[in-house]
């Protein structure tokens, strides 16, 4: 291989590697895929509320039944209330 050939070789290697801008995708079509990617975005978030809210009333539940237990035991144990 002689130095030219080895430098086109390297020149088409970098091109090939060289990140391109330029999309097949259409305008429409490329915003449609990022409300796509959004849409699923809101997706997940919207699921990881729901599951922080869900523990939470969990803990409180388990809270306040747990009080419920005492405050009967004590009941039932002559406390007057």
């Amino acid at each position: 291989m002689t130095p030219e050939e080895r430098a086109e070789f390297a020149a088409e290697i970098a091109a090939c590697l060289r990140p391109t801008t330029s999309s097949n995708l259409t305008e429409e079509e490329q915003r449609w895929v990022r409300m796509a990617i959004q849409r699923e975005a809101q997706s997940i978030e919207l699921r990881r509320a729901i599951i922080e809210k869900s523990l939470g009333s969990l803990v409180w539940s388990a809270i306040v039944g747990l009080g419920l237990l005492v405050l009967d035991y004590l009941k039932n144990h002559g406390l007057r209330i």
